[in-house]
């Protein structure tokens, strides 16, 4: 009885969360979509009868019952139930974001699910059931074909029932495997252009600011062909820089893309931020403290949240300051107001004695869901969509007060500047995608990237070739004219040889991905489908053309997997740095 009613939960819940999205019909679709129900209610009805404790029965019972109603908003807002790393996210400093989305419509969606565990036992008390055997038979039997249907039809992950999402993100989804390549070879393009190395050494002797923007997505900004322009500062120094046009974020997420700009390096599939601090892979931080320079980086946010203390200590930043030490006139659950981190900046900036060169980076919070500001922005606030410009406009006003602050003290034209997004943020440009750490589409991985020089670049520079954020160190160092370290796996942006953008999310269900000219190459690990897109024909990834060219994406998918498994190698095996003297001093709470 409890096995039975525990399926009826899981397809009131399946109808719930699926209602509203867009479910392919086809004769898999019914098999597709409850095989894993069906699973979990089996194996529920084997524990139970072989437990025969009619208390330990009912406690199972109804914790499986309220873990699956709370997944049912959490399925609504992001497609996706809750995984181990998801697990690990929702803490403090999310808090904001899941008070945004507690509404009364997702509160009595939840109670429903409830409801229906409570009601489901008596109505099948009731009304009586057949034997356990005579529904197990056939219930074993779609099972075994549902990973089959799966194959068949795109479910973007909503065919997962939570206990199985849970128990599987928790194991291993690719072995790792060394390997030695030349990851960024393209083996269909070894064409060249953009050729930049005249600006080699060109900003020797320069102060470097490198700012990572939160959550800012290339394509809804004016430079990038917006018709809005939600920052207005960043498109006024986007006149006068090196604009990369197709840039790309090594994985949607703050922490790991941070650490693959910081160290040149790819962060890794099924492994933790925390396991960075064993990297030696000296950071760009290191490497400018050696070379003579104060270094210190800024974060509105907290060290704390998923593992970024192991990202940033211990990486050459003689000065780190996160919400706690800068404080702020507004605290948020993700940290402070941005011009009180910018106050903070400058009167570091006073403080490094006159001559000496600096390198700081600055972290932003603004952009961040739910995009709350504390001032009233210039959109008038319909969605979320206007809500995240506002919040994008407020970020611009602090980059703009930084940029003025610099100038007023006489440094902006001794200064390069690297500003980009650290990721991007969707709004469900495709089906079920939103936010954006849980696929890597163009909303979720493009992003803005501009290099800066007063005085150096007379008018915008456009390079339309892709470029990845891994490439940030060695292209600071190429431009200042220093030695760049072999152990990274980025390269300098002033080359101009095609080269791929590698990228991967594993957040929820696990993608691979890489973008080679005009193409995009997408790879989902769990069904082991393949998506295609030619991006100078579609830029918004509508018509997937990978029936159409067999052989392309044969070698794609060869490529993505033996590289993800290699850089999953290099994490796991790595050794613990040896301690830098540029590291000496923290200033956090």
């Amino acid at each position: 009885m409890r096995a039975l009613s525990l399926l009826g939960v899981f397809v009131v819940a399946k109808i719930v969360m699926l209602a509203g999205h867009s479910i392919p019909l086809t004769g898999w679709t019914p098999i597709a979509y409850l095989w894993q129900d069906l699973l979990v209610a089996l194996l529920f009805a084997a524990v139970d009868f072989v437990v025969r404790r009619r208390w330990l029965g009912w406690t199972l019972y109804g914790a499986t019952v309220a873990y699956v109603a709370i997944n049912v908003p959490l399925v609504r807002v992001l497609s996706s139930p809750l995984t181990w790393p998801m697990m690990r996210a929702t803490r403090g400093a999310l808090s904001d974001s899941i008070k945004h989305h507690a509404t009364l419509e997702n509160l009595a969606l939840l109670s429903l699910v409830l409801l229906a565990g409570i009601t489901l036992p008596l109505l099948v008390r009731r009304t009586g059931h057949p034997p356990s055997i005579a529904l197990a038979i056939p219930a074993l039997g779609l099972i075994l074909l549902g990973p089959l249907a799966t194959s068949r039809i795109e479910t973007i992950g909503l065919h997962r029932n939570a206990v199985v999402a849970l128990a599987a993100t928790a194991w291993p989804r690719i072995p790792s495997q060394s390997a030695s390549d030349d990851w960024r070879a393209s083996a269909f393009d070894d064409s060249s252009g953009d050729d930049l190395t005249r600006f080699r050494g060109a900003a020797s002797g320069r102060n470097v600011v490198l700012i990572l923007l939160e959550s800012t997505g290339a394509q809804y900004l004016r430079p990038y062909g917006a018709d809005s322009d939600p920052m207005p500062n960043l498109s006024q120094l986007a006149s006068q820089a090196i604009l990369f046009e197709n840039a790309y974020a090594v994985y949607p997420e703050s922490i790991k893309a941070l650490f693959s700009v910081l160290c040149a390096r790819y962060p890794a599939i099924d492994t933790q931020a925390e396991g960075y601090a064993q990297v030696a892979t000296p950071s760009i931080a290191t490497a400018l403290a050696e070379a003579g320079y104060r270094t210190a980086l800024f974060h509105s946010g907290r060290f704390m949240y998923l593992g970024m203390d192991s990202v940033v200590t211990g990486r050459g930043y003689q000065t780190l300051e996160d919400a706690g030490a800068i404080g702020g006139h507004r605290e948020s659950s993700f940290g402070v107001d941005e011009p009180s981190t910018v106050r903070r900046i400058l009167s570091w900036v006073d403080s490094v004695p006159r001559g000496e060169r600096f390198f700081l980076t600055y972290l932003p919070i603004a952009g961040h869901h739910p995009y709350d500001t504390p001032e009233v922005g210039p959109l008038p606030e319909r969605d979320d969509f206007d809500r995240y410009r506002n919040a994008l406009h407020y970020a611009d006003a602090s980059l703009g007060e930084l940029i003025r602050g610099l100038r007023a003290r006489g440094l902006e034209q001794n200064t390069l500047f690297i500003i980009f997004g650290d990721h991007g943020e969707a709004f469900g440009q495709h089906e079920g995608n939103y936010g954006h750490s849980l696929f890597i589409y163009e909303e979720n991985i493009r992003v803005p990237y501009l290099v800066i020089a007063p005085g150096l670049f007379q008018e915008q520079v456009r390079v339309a070739r892709a470029t990845s954020l891994i490439d940030t160190a060695p292209t600071i160092l190429a431009l200042l004219g220093l030695p760049i370290p072999e152990s990274y796996q980025g390269g300098s942006i002033l080359e101009g040889q095609h080269r791929m953008a590698l990228f991967y999310t594993d957040y929820s269900l696990s993608f691979l991905g890489l973008r080679d000219g005009c193409w995009k190459y997408i790879y989902e690990l769990e069904s082991g489908r393949s998506k295609l897109f030619d991006l100078c024909q579609d830029a918004g990834e509508r018509n997937d053309l990978a029936e159409r060219h067999p052989e392309r994406v044969t070698a794609y998918r060869a490529h993505v997997r033996r590289w993800s498994a290699a850089q999953k190698a290099l994490i796991t095996q790595a050794q613990k740095p040896i301690a830098s003297t540029a590291g000496r001093t923290l200033s956090r709470k």
